[in-house]
């Protein structure tokens, strides 16, 4: 031993940990993160969630999840393991939902169009003005509805939403309208388009395959 060098009181070399004692930055183990800091690294060699982007309120280390009645992609029709397509029954009812609630304002319309005819005609003039800002009222309230949540009042009757094919969200107000408009290909060749999705493997309707939406039911 030489002069000026110092000892070491439990005989290791800098460097090193001694038998029994937790690891310590500098002693020879890994220097742990500091609490509440999450550890890098990726899914290689990591545990599970690592490498994730994290959401505000989500707990580290738990993949994000998508929101309720979302696909994560492309997987529609037999085997896929997606969601459950609705059958052509489901939608003819929805359908005939949807009409059902289309018919008040309609009634409305013909009961003014016949007063308007007789001595009643201020009265009927003002029923026919009604009836029809209630029939484009109760449509642009049904696409609003289609188009955030997948679902008008007859499909929510039923238990059935429309979304898009590609991703799992809802249309939006813009693409619920194409669709609807998209519906006159469903009327052409003696309404074959209607028909459709009673053998079509992903149940879509002509209008269906222009927009790329898919119609499930809802869980």
């Amino acid at each position: 031993m030489s002069f000026g060098e110092p000892t070491n009181p439990y005989g290791q070399q800098p460097g090193q940990n001694p038998p029994g004692q937790p690891g310590q930055p500098g002693y020879g183990y890994p220097q742990q993160p500091p609490q509440g800091v999450p550890p890098q690294g990726g899914p290689q060699g990591g545990p599970q969630g690592y490498g994730y982007p994290q959401q505000p309120g989500q707990p580290y280390g738990v993949p994000p999840q998508q929101p309720y009645g979302y696909a994560p992609g492309p997987g529609y029709g037999p085997g896929s393991g997606g969601p459950e397509l609705a059958n052509w029954g489901w939608r003819f009812l929805a359908t005939l939902v949807d009409g059902l609630v289309l018919l008040v304002p309609y009634i409305v319309v013909i009961v003014g169009a016949g007063l308007s005819s007789g001595d009643s005609s201020a009265l009927g003039g003002i029923l026919s003005v009604v009836g029809a800002l209630g029939i484009i009222g109760v449509i642009i309230w049904m696409l609003v509805q289609e188009g955030s949540t997948g679902a008008t009042i007859g499909k929510r009757a039923v238990g059935i939403k429309v979304l898009r094919e590609a991703d799992g969200r809802p249309l939006g107000f813009g693409m619920a309208l194409v669709r609807r408009i998209a519906h006159a290909l469903d009327s052409f060749a003696c309404y074959l388009g209607w028909l459709w999705p009673l053998w079509d493997s992903k149940k879509q309707t002509f209008a269906d395959k222009v927009c790329s939406t898919v119609v499930i039911k809802a869980k």
